[in-house]
């Protein structure tokens, strides 16, 4: 017995998900970076407040994950790069369990007696449009939360 499955493809774009940000913190490079690794892991929540603490190898090839315990848990990506205070680089599915390749790169760089972040992610993947939306208000909240810890701390 054969069994076919036939569906449309895709156009490229609809595979890519592309989201360039730039955040500026009234902040130093060194507190930005310190206030982005402690929001990246065990200040991570979700934008209606609830507490996600995941963890951060902070070191190339170091993992970031969410720890449920007892050996369970969601696999986010890996460092690929870090270079403390002003690069860090993620690679790996980056939440999504879809089948993605991702990228994330956050630079950070002084400006106007702050820093700003330049943040890019790119992704390979099959994508709806509310998860495409998704990831959009995700990093926002994300970035907005990071600012605003490393401005506290300033």
């Amino acid at each position: 017995m054969s069994t076919a499955v036939t569906s449309p493809s895709p156009a490229v774009t609809d595979l890519i998900v592309e989201i360039r940000q730039e955040i500026q913190v009234n902040a130093s490079v060194e507190t930005t970076f310190a206030a982005l690794l402690e929001q990246l892991s065990s200040g991570f929540d979700k934008p209606d407040g609830t507490s996600m603490p995941l963890k951060l190898e902070a070191r190339p090839g170091g993992r970031w994950y969410r720890d449920l315990g007892d050996d369970n848990g969601h696999y986010w990506g890996v460092v690929q790069a870090i270079k403390r205070p002003t690069l860090l680089e993620f690679c790996g599915p980056m939440s999504m369990s879809l089948p993605v390749a991702g990228n994330i790169q956050y630079r950070l760089s002084e400006k106007d007696g702050g820093t700003l972040i330049q943040f890019h992610h790119l992704a390979l993947g099959l994508f709806s449009a509310d998860h495409r939306q998704g990831l959009l208000r995700g990093w926002g909240h994300i970035h907005e939360s990071a600012r605003k810890r490393a401005e506290r701390k300033h």
